[in-house]
């Protein structure tokens, strides 16, 4: 058994979708990034990497490769787990945000993650946070997430 954690922080910008654990959030701005900018599933993509002492995301899917330009990061996780060949145990994670509400939309992340990785949905744990105000995320212009996760290999 190995643990492994990861984060991400993107920039929320105009015109661009709101893409949280593959799940498209009804809002304004979205994730400013070279991929879908699921900053979600990029924690738990560096998770399960840092699990596996296999890097980071940036040196498995580059931003400087077009061909992770506007990808969908669930494809990226399923990639992730079968670069690494880890059998994710169970993911807890949290997502930082100050709006929108995220409780609508936490049992379809968790829906989408669990199918991708073919597990159970009780092994994957999403929260959602606000900063209260303080930092860049607290004041709307970013959103970032930390997961951990255990993982058998």
């Amino acid at each position: 058994m190995r643990i492994g954690i990861g984060n991400d922080i993107h920039r929320l910008i105009e015109g661009r979708p709101l893409i949280l654990g593959g799940v498209e959030i009804p809002y304004s701005k979205g994730e400013e990034a070279h991929s879908d900018g699921d900053v979600l599933v990029h924690a738990i993509i560096d998770a399960i990497l840092g699990a596996c002492a296999k890097g980071d995301i940036g040196r498995l899917f580059p931003p400087s490769d077009e061909r992770y330009k506007d990808a969908d990061s669930l494809q990226l996780l399923k990639q992730a787990v079968e670069y690494t060949g880890a059998k994710i145990i169970n993911i807890d994670s949290s997502i930082t945000l100050e709006e929108p509400k995220l409780s609508p939309y936490i049992s379809a992340m968790r829906e989408r993650i669990a199918e991708v990785l073919s597990i159970d949905i009780d092994r994957v744990s999403i929260k959602a946070k606000t900063n209260e105000g303080l930092d860049e995320t607290g004041k709307g212009n970013a959103v970032s997430a930390i997961a951990v996760v255990l993982v058998e290999n």
